[in-house]
């Protein structure tokens, strides 16, 4: 535990202005970014008697051992600021939202020559007209299939649209009347967008023309006695009338606005937000956060329109309803107006059918923040005492709050690879994953790998110490450099683990002691994780320790080596995938990616293009004399290579297989 004064800064050094701070702690991560309209009062704020300090604010200054600001020029700036700081360094006494997924939306693809419906999750893109989110992938799906009986507009892939083209038969959708079957030209393309422009009206909310037109058409239908084509103009308009009642309408006005509430208690906080649109309600999302620091429902709202509006994720609509205004409003208010480009109302409801509508969504933040501590309280005790049981296994000190897991993959001694993984409370990190080629030697050794690769992780581990003047570090002769920033970003070997699990036995654990007796680390827990009878193995101990088939602590040791297996074999499959891919062009010094295909697209393959001349090559846009006469002498000299095997079918490949193999996984289309 620091002593906050240590690192208090010096009397009148702190300016006035606004600004952003960060604290870090003893390996200089940021553990908090915070904003203030005058930084020096907030900033001494943190440095008086602890006691007069919430709970949690004590236990961040006694964590941190520095503090740094940056000045900006106005409250707006700050506000974006730290919310790029938030997102880049994650720091652990910030309010943190979970379940922060991307939502589902209806998308229609305007920017296609023939637009498609379709669920999207993510950033938006340009050209693509977007409705929700929704809470439910099902929930869209359900709303569409309603409409594809009036608007039958494509839904199909790409490629299964090409498809169609080239065999000239539509699919099922086309034959069922869901779909207007533009693939085989039963509707040109205009009148197909005209279709999906119809279709974005009725989801905007102009449903009443839409409507009318086809109560029209069907009683014209009936007086001329063409009855099956009214018997079809009417569940037509019964399907639109359904489609409708799905999304009923809530705010009489039209409006479009987001109401957002929160339901909280001392350590943790929900937040639920419905997006209306029209004035209809046409999404639902929400998030839980632990209240890791000391604030008040006016700063969860900021936090919460931060996280909403920051990514680019939600559009900002005109008026944004919440149940506290941040302090200051005018920062927030004009951050949220910059986004829109046009003027936003950030308001607290006060009458009418938006309080009421408000009191909703807090009954909904309340179930969801209820619904959450009933499945956190079991999850939470699981984890804490299969850490606990792992404690008690091992003789540890304390809980291992930070494992970390390597393995090692090959296949018969090509490609090896390694893998290391952290799970930190429990839950893996995957951020903090990394992969490893084995370098130092060429063949299969298992040992050895292990030993290589727990040298170079603790050894990066020492020199980022190093950096931060901690501890000398040995001479590595041959090492990679240390990390390329020195900014507070998350590191990439820079934090040590409690418990390092290594997958194998006895001689594995003994190669991953002797790497760190011979780097001088003793501070780090180890121990094997055999797979024949699930033994967990100790350096120097001649017999295993076995806990309970029933144990927790087993199962979390199981989970943790089961992971770091996936990731190593993964990576490893890609390598070995990569390298039967690999054809001629491939080592031709100087040779790019777009020559490369360029060379593919006019010679149609490798052996027609080993066959070529100089001058035949030099026809080529883009390639000189000199980079011909390089692509004939590489081919020239290359001898041909044993076959190469499609895993995935088992097809011999010849180089214009893979090749074309190549291209086809890059372009993204199916081979």
């Amino acid at each position: 535990m620091a002593d906050p004064s240590t690192y208090r800064p010096a009397p009148g050094a702190i300016p006035t202005s606004p600004g952003v701070y960060r604290f870090r702690d003893e390996h200089g991560r940021v553990i908090y970014v915070g904003k203030a309209k005058s930084l020096r009062p907030r900033l001494s704020s943190y440095f008086q008697d602890l006691a007069n300090l919430h709970p949690r604010t004590a236990t961040m200054v006694t964590t941190a051992a520095s503090v740094e600001w940056t000045v900006v020029g106005t409250e707006v700036e700050a506000l974006q600021l730290e919310y790029s700081w938030i997102k880049e360094f994650d720091p652990r006494f910030n309010v943190k939202y979970r379940d922060d997924k991307s939502y589902p939306e209806l998308a229609v693809t305007l920017n296609e020559e023939f637009p498609r419906v379709q669920v999207m999750r993510g950033a938006h893109r340009k050209g693509v007209r977007y409705f929700g989110p929704y809470g439910h992938a099902w929930a869209i799906r359900e709303t569409v299939d309603l409409l594809l009986r009036v608007f039958p507009v494509r839904t199909c892939s790409n490629g299964v649209f090409k498809r169609a083209q080239q065999v000239g038969r539509p699919c099922l959708l086309g034959y069922i009347g869901k779909c207007a079957a533009p693939c085989v030209g039963r509707v040109s393309a205009a009148d197909h967008r005209d279709l999906a422009e119809e279709f974005c009206d009725f989801m905007a909310g102009r449903t009443g023309n839409h409507l009318r037109r086809l109560e029209q058409q069907m009683q014209e239908a009936a007086a001329e006695l063409e009855y099956e084509k009214a018997a079809r103009l009417r569940d037509d308009i019964e399907a639109l009338k359904r489609a409708m009642e799905k999304n009923a309408v809530v705010l009489a006005d039209g409006t479009d606005a987001d109401l957002l509430a929160l339901a909280e208690d001392e350590l943790e906080a929900a937040v639920q937000i419905f997006h209306v649109r029209g004035g209809r309600v046409r999404g639902q999302r929400g998030w839980v956060t632990d209240k890791v620091e000391d604030v008040d429902t006016a700063a969860l709202v900021e936090h919460a329109l931060q996280q909403l509006y920051g990514g680019d994720t939600a559009p900002v609509p005109r008026e944004v309803l919440v149940p506290a205004l941040p302090d200051p409003v005018a920062p927030a208010q004009e951050w949220l107006t910059g986004l829109r480009g046009a003027q936003v109302d950030l308001r607290v409801p006060q009458r009418g059918d938006k309080k009421d509508l408000m009191e909703t969504v807090a009954r909904n933040a309340q179930q969801a923040l209820a619904l959450h501590k009933t499945r956190r309280a079991s999850d939470l005790t699981t984890r804490s005492r299969a850490l606990q049981e792992i404690a008690d296994a091992l003789e540890l000190d304390s809980v291992p709050l930070r494992i970390e897991c390597f393995d090692i993959s090959h296949l018969q001694g090509e490609d090896v690879v390694a893998s290391m993984v952290v799970f930190e409370d429990g839950l893996a990190r995957k951020s903090e994953y990394r992969r490893f080629q084995i370098k130092g030697f060429s063949g299969q050794d298992d040992v050895r790998s292990m030993h290589e690769v727990i040298s170079r992780r603790f050894r990066r581990y020492l020199q980022e110490r190093e950096q931060t003047g901690e501890w000398a570090v040995p001479e590595a002769e041959g090492e990679e450099d240390g990390p390329r920033t020195d900014d507070g970003r998350p590191r990439r070997f820079a934090y040590p683990p409690q418990l390092l699990v290594v997958d194998g036995g006895q001689p594995q654990v003994a190669a991953a002691r002797r790497a760190l007796d011979e780097l001088g680390i003793d501070d780090v827990a180890l121990c094997g994780l055999a797979k024949r009878l699930e033994e967990v193995w100790l350096p120097d101990q001649d017999d295993p320790v076995v806990l309970p088939r029933s144990s927790e602590g087993l199962y979390l040791l199981q989970r943790v080596r089961d992971e770091a297996h996936r990731f190593a074999i993964t990576y490893q499959r890609g390598k070995r995938a990569k390298r039967l891919t690999a054809g001629g062009l491939d080592a031709v010094p100087g040779l790019g990616e777009t020559r490369r295909t360029a060379l593919l697209k006019h010679f149609g393959s490798v052996k027609k293009l080993r066959a070529a001349t100089v001058e035949e090559i030099c026809e080529v846009p883009g390639i000189g004399r000199r980079t011909a006469e390089t692509v004939v002498a590489a081919l020239a000299s290359r001898t041909p290579t044993a076959f190469a095997v499609n895993t995935a079918t088992g097809e011999i490949m010849d180089d214009d297989a893979v090749h074309q193999g190549t291209q086809n996984t890059e372009s993204g289309e199916p081979k």
